[in-house]
């Protein structure tokens, strides 16, 4: 179903709604419950009309069922029959004002079923002895469906709502259709008054008809006539009406002659509507009782009763099944409050309710802003308003002190800060902290267990329905999570995290950096519905704002180093700040400060390949990155990395290029040519006894070797880096190393495996230039061998 939603400003400010699907026409089926003695009432299985509720009501308001009432329904969906389901004694009960007026109805705590089209009930006393009340019969609801294509306008306020008509007859049950096993579908008791059931098998699947229906006299169906809403839709809100419209105002087809069910014959004159209060929180987002199809003419259509103002709130549940969709929450609203109107009551008990997703839904009818009177909290209605969860929160196991037939649900965050959020909103009109203020009550009920008449009892401002009334309401689970539940109303949102930031920022070490913008993202544990919204501070200024349900947004910076934090704002308007995180804008590339260098290293050398270092230094103003080399070959290394073993081809120029990175992408190129070259020993000057040697496996094919001391060979050359080029084995012995004339070096050949085209020895220059290298046989007693291969020279 589509529904209206209204997200309220002010003090309770009328503003219209996108256009809603138009109200929804619900039925309300009556089946009187029968049986041979006072202490047991039974309906056999049997088909009926659809219905998604389950009430069981009886004559007198002030009357009780000592006993258990349980059902079982046929599931519309899948034709199954449920176990028995045991009803709950009621929990919300109106004020005597309203109790007391005439066909007022006592009943059990309606249950929903989902789809059905089948029942089956017994009522047993708490003892043989022990009668039931009169007049039993069991209410089934069909919440029905929105009208296809059928749109109104719906709106906060009095005159602005979306009505149909409610259906509500009695048929006569036929129990003719009974289960297909052996069993019959009554109950007897055993020896401890324990009613026991003698059809433990399911009911059949295949049903008689179903029973005709005859119209109620005590629940008459309406006309059916929807009144068109008054209030136009308006992007911005409006004040409230300073008095109420008129009856045929408002509402031209449901005047106080109405025949609406619930209305009195002689309805009294309305409470006069309080003055609108200012409250300091902004308003909730809630669905309006046109958005969940309520029937505006089959409540009490003499205007609602008003206290002075909200002084607690009183949390509730409504006691059914957890497993609903939420899909189906405006279904529900529709069956409670037909339910309600079944039992005679002026119109849904609840002000608002919540279902497990967090959607709030308007209640009882007078304007949400105001201070309506209620039936939720028997004696302490006035002044108060009641928050009912949508399900049951019982403890996990199934019960409190009272047995349920739901398993209790935990409830979710989404439910507690709804919850919390119209509390904020509410006592934000009155100006009292929800998480610590107190408030008094007078008891203005004769009967009420615990309380004495006009006596005053102090309340927290959120308290359960079980402080007020001797009940188990609103069931362990939800009572305990009260504290957590005036923690969110009351504020500050807790601890806020910068948990990152993205989208153009990149981390480095503990600070982040972007070009300019950054996306920030944050946590916390305080939910979105008490937060009023985010602002993300740059250096303590705010640059940018989000809703409260916002977990990230976008900010940008200039160049620099910043500070950015996160302050979130409660609804009650205190603030959280965040630590600071750093966050760098950087839009300078990176340099290099000592250029690219190529020189000759020690390795293999082959025809067409020479071993190479190249070295660089770069740098970045806040945070380099990497460095890239892109040729001769490709290859990446990390900011502190200065040097580059990699090789190149002889005799021809090679380009050597890097590429530097900072952490956000800034970045620049260095490169420089170099040309290596090998000289072999047809350029050399030799001394002393050489032997010249050949083998594929020396450069060129041959190589010279002398085992005589102070034999010499030199190479005149010109460039910038040098290599001696030789053979090793086992038998190699030493040599000395000259360069201009200068002995620089002793070198040692040996080498426990035989090693061809080593460069072994290797001597930069700053610049190129003109140079002689010198080799020197040393004659190692034992070794005394020195084979040559060349040089290799970059100039």
């Amino acid at each position: 179903m589509a529904v209206a939603t209204v997200a309220m400003a002010g003090s309770g400010g009328r503003a219209g709604a996108s256009a809603a699907r138009g109200p929804v026409k619900t039925h309300v089926h009556s089946l009187s419950l029968t049986g041979a003695s006072a202490s047991l009432k039974t309906l056999g299985a049997q088909a009926t009309a659809p219905f998604s509720m389950v009430g069981v009501t009886w004559n007198g308001a002030h009357a009780s069922l000592r006993g258990t009432v349980e059902v079982r329904t046929r599931s519309a969906v899948s034709g199954h029959w449920t176990s028995w389901l045991k009803m709950q004694q009621p929990d919300d009960i109106p004020d005597a004002a309203e109790l007391n007026r005439p066909g007022v109805r006592g009943g059990m705590a309606p249950m929903w079923s989902g789809p059905s089209n089948g029942i089956q009930v017994r009522a047993t006393g708490a003892g043989k002895a022990t009668a039931l009340p009169a007049g039993l019969r069991v209410d089934l609801v069909d919440p029905g469906k929105p009208a296809t294509g059928a749109t109104q306008d719906s709106g906060m306020g009095l005159a602005g709502y979306a009505m149909d008509a409610t259906a509500t007859d009695t048929a006569t049950p036929t129990d003719s259709v009974a289960p297909t096993d052996s069993a019959t579908a009554t109950a007897g008791n055993d020896a401890s008054g324990t009613p026991t059931a003698t059809d433990s098998a399911s009911p059949t699947d295949t049903p008689a008809d179903t029973p005709t229906a005859t119209d109620s006299a005590s629940v008459a169906p309406s006309t059916g006539t929807s009144a068109p809403a008054s209030a136009s839709p308006s992007a911005s809100p409006t004040s409230w009406p300073s008095q109420l419209p008129s009856l045929s105002e408002a509402y031209p087809s449901c005047t106080a002659s109405s025949s609406s069910p619930s209305a009195s014959a002689s309805p009294t004159a309305p409470d006069p509507m309080p003055a609108a209060t200012t409250s300091t929180v902004a308003p909730p987002t809630v669905v309006t009782r046109a958005g969940w199809g309520a029937d505006e003419c089959a409540r009490d259509t003499g205007y609602p009763s008003y206290g002075s103002a909200v002084k607690v709130m009183f949390v509730h549940h409504t006691d059914t099944p957890n497993d609903y969709a939420c899909a189906d929450s405006p279904a529900i609203v529709r069956s409670l409050y037909a339910a309600h109107l079944s039992q005679g009551w002026r119109d849904v008990g609840y002000n608002f309710l919540v279902d497990k997703c967090g959607t709030i839904f308007e209640g009882r009818f007078g304007g949400m802003a105001l201070p309506v009177v209620g039936a939720q909290t028997y004696g302490f209605n006035t002044n108060s308003m009641g928050v009912a969860a949508i399900g049951t929160y019982t403890d996990l196991s199934g019960g409190d002190s009272q047995e349920t037939t739901y398993p209790g649900a935990t409830p979710s965050t989404a439910l507690l800060s709804s919850i919390a959020r119209i509390a904020a909103w509410k006592f934000g009109m009155t100006g009292v902290d929800p998480a610590t203020a107190t408030a008094s009550l007078p008891e203005g009920a004769s009967n009420s267990s615990g309380f004495t008449l006009g006596k005053s009892y102090t309340f927290n401002v959120i308290s359960g329905h079980r402080n007020g009334f001797a009940t188990d309401c609103p069931g362990n689970q939800l009572y305990n999570a009260l504290g957590t539940i005036r923690s969110y109303a009351s504020g500050p949102v807790s601890a806020v995290s910068v948990t990152g930031l993205a989208g153009g920022a990149v981390k480095s070490g503990t600070s982040y950096y972007t070009k300019g913008s950054a996306t920030v993202s944050w946590t916390t544990s305080t939910p979105s519905a008490v937060i009023s919204g985010f602002d993300v501070l740059v250096d303590g200024k705010a640059v940018a704002h989000t809703s409260g349900s916002a977990r990230s947004t976008s900010v940008s910076v200039t160049a620099g180093s910043h500070t950015v934090q996160v302050r979130a704002t409660h609804v009650r308007g205190s603030t959280t700040l965040s630590g600071g995180v750093t966050l760098v804008g950087d839009t300078t590339a990176p340099t290099f400060p000592t250029a690219p260098g190529a020189n000759l290293r020690t390795g293999t050398v082959n025809s067409t390949s020479v071993p190479v270092t190249v070295t660089w230094k770069a740098a970045d103003n806040t945070a380099l990155a990497k460095v890239m080399a892109t040729s001769p070959s490709s290859a990446t290394f990390g900011p502190t990395v200065t040097s580059w073993s990699t090789s190149a081809k002889p005799g021809t120029s090679d380009l050597f290029a890097l590429k530097a990175y900072d952490v956000v992408g800034n970045s620049t190129g260095a490169s420089v040519y170099r040309k290596p070259s090998i000289i072999q020993e047809t350029s050399a000057t030799r001394t002393g006894t050489w032997t010249r040697k050949s083998s594929s496996s020396y450069l060129g094919g041959y190589s010279y070797s002398s085992s005589s001391a102070k034999a010499s060979i030199s190479w005149t050359f010109t460039g910038r880096s040098v290599a001696w080029i030789v053979s090793r084995a086992s038998t190699s012995g030493q040599a000395y190393i000259y360069v201009d004339g200068t002995k620089v070096a002793t070198v040692d050949l040996k080498s426990s495996t035989t090693l061809y085209r080593q460069a072994i020895w290797t001597k930069t220059w700053s610049s190129s230039a003109k140079h002689t290298l010198k080799i020197v046989v040393v004659g190692t007693s034992g070794r005394p061998a020195v084979t040559t291969d060349g040089i290799a020279t970059i100039g």
